[in-house]
């Protein structure tokens, strides 16, 4: 009887948690679908009674969002593999190689993952400024390789770590070089740690909006799709149907990219969290 309770409990916890998180989503994209007649109605309902895609059409037929698109994209996905990149280097000399001062350098990357964004917002743009870098996308893209390199570093190190060198070295035995060997045997083998990892780097480039809005883009044609979600808003009010409509359509990538990812994710952190 107590361990029936005790699970019902913690599956109704469960499902409370899982009701908080995701209904802000569901207003959201119910917003989206209801007329502004409903929308601006004192008694809100919580499934639609009527549905239009009005909304929609205003979002895509809006100013800049073909172009915002692309300039999100390519900064995000370039962000992402350039930190891949940079952090697989880092990451394997950590884990596979003795030179002086690796402790060092881990502690320094433990302290830049816990530093807070808003805190270089002031470095960054003095930066920029003085070195003449400011509206420009492959900025923003440094900025965004920047804040996902630490986070990237670590689980890729933990991750090369739970990976016996043994193999390598048996590789290395049987010609192979040592990067040939890290290629053909442990690079297959890291696919679920460069997933997640990919994943959040993803994630939060796409969603970042204080650099994009108020450092580092000024110039209209240079800014990326969270600023564009703040063009629906004027001095006469918020349209909220397009406003909800253009941000369901801002969360579709993510939540694709994620959806295509998740297999991997929870495999990925966890052997990248235990190794040390």
């Amino acid at each position: 009887m107590r361990r029936t309770a005790g699970r019902l409990a913690l599956n109704g916890a469960a499902t409370w948690t899982v009701v908080v998180c995701l209904f802000p989503v569901y207003w959201m994209v119910s917003t989206a679908f209801k007329p502004s007649r409903d929308i601006q109605s004192y008694h809100p309902r919580l499934v639609p009674r009527h549905w239009t895609l009005d909304h929609f059409r205003r979002a895509v037929d809006a100013d800049g969002f073909a172009l915002f698109w692309r300039n999100s994209v390519l900064v995000t996905l370039a962000a992402v593999l350039l930190a891949l990149v940079v952090a697989l280097g880092a990451a394997y000399a950590v884990a596979r190689m003795n030179w002086r001062g690796r402790r060092q350098f881990m502690l320094a990357v433990f302290i830049a993952q816990m530093a807070p964004w808003e805190s270089l917002i002031i470095p960054v743009y003095i930066i920029s400024r003085d070195t003449g870098m400011l509206d420009r996308l492959p900025t923003l893209t440094l900025v965004y390789f920047m804040i996902t390199l630490p986070f990237t570093v670590v689980v890729l190190r933990g991750f090369i770590a739970g990976i016996p060198p043994e193999l390598e070295e048996a590789a290395q035995v049987d010609g192979c070089t040592r990067p040939g060997a890290f290629r053909r045997v442990a690079l297959p083998l890291l696919a679920p740690g460069l997933m997640a990892t990919s994943l959040f780097g993803f994630i939060t480039a796409w969603n970042e909006f204080t650099y994009a809005n108020f450092l580092i883009i000024k110039e209209q044609d240079k800014r990326t799709l969270p600023v564009w979600l703040s063009s629906f808003q004027t001095t006469f009010g918020t349209d909220w149907g397009t406003t909800m409509a253009a941000s369901t359509l801002f969360a579709l990538p993510a939540l694709c990219v994620f959806l295509a990812l998740q297999g991997h994710v929870t495999s990925g952190l966890a052997s990248g969290g235990v190794k040390g």
